[in-house]
């Protein structure tokens, strides 16, 4: 079963380069990724960055009640990625080609 990985972070203490504190404030259940788009929980009222690996291609959408579709954002297998959003936001992923 493929999964979307996500790890979330508080703002980069250094804002001259952008780069994620280790460890994550928080790291969410991996989303499963199918044929229809599934959201993230919420994500934390502290984070401003969002850590995203996937196992699988797919499409992601990011928002305040986000939906996927084969024609959002695409990731490729095993793809990591790196996204600025706002509190209480969430992610969402379908599978893709």
């Amino acid at each position: 079963m493929a999964k979307l990985y996500i790890a979330e972070f508080e703002r980069p203490r250094n804002q001259w380069v952008n780069i994620a504190n280790a460890p994550p404030i928080l790291e969410q259940t991996p989303v499963v990724i199918g044929a229809g788009s599934l959201q993230s929980a919420a994500f934390n009222a502290k984070t401003a960055m969002i850590r995203v690996a996937t196992d699988a291609i797919c499409s992601i959408s990011i928002g305040a009640n986000p939906t996927a579709t084969v024609n959002t954002m695409r990731m490729a297998a095993d793809q990591v990625e790196y996204f600025s959003v706002q509190p209480n936001q969430q992610i969402a992923v379908i599978a893709n080609t």
